[in-house]
């Protein structure tokens, strides 16, 4: 059984890679430029979300701060109430817009689906032509 080399990257090497993926470079381009598996991208992409440049950490164990941090679920500064209220606002504020937007279009297409049942009516037997002529000419 052949023992299989563990690659190790530094705090910089992942933090230059996450930005890169967050600039809009293609995952998969990336992933064979640096030699490094999508998952593990993605998996870096994420940690640095959920608690920045920290959570990516290099070699050896996560400090007890940060593993205290993780576990609840606030490794960065929690932001004051005012701030998480109208950010909170804002957001419900988008939502409510696309989903104002998706209903919109949902009434379009249901309206364009009637209007084309209306028109073409399937023929009833074997040999008659439809009311509706064929695309092929």
């Amino acid at each position: 059984m052949s023992k299989r080399r563990i690659r190790v990257f530094s705090r910089e090497f992942k933090l230059a890679a996450v930005l890169r993926m967050l600039a809009g470079e293609n995952v998969s381009a990336l992933s064979r430029e640096l030699k490094v598996l999508r998952k593990d991208l993605n998996y870096w992409r994420d940690r640095f979300r959920s608690g920045g440049p920290e959570a990516l950490r290099g070699r050896g164990r996560p400090r007890k701060a940060a593993v205290a941090a993780r576990s609840t679920g606030n490794s960065m500064k929690p932001a004051a109430p005012d701030e998480q209220l109208s950010a909170a606002r804002s957001r419900i504020a988008e939502l409510e817009r696309k989903i104002g937007q998706q209903q919109v279009d949902i009434d379009f297409f249901q309206e364009a689906l009637r209007q084309t049942e209306g028109i073409r009516r399937a023929s009833a037997e074997p040999g008659v032509t439809a009311s509706t002529r064929s695309s092929k000419r």
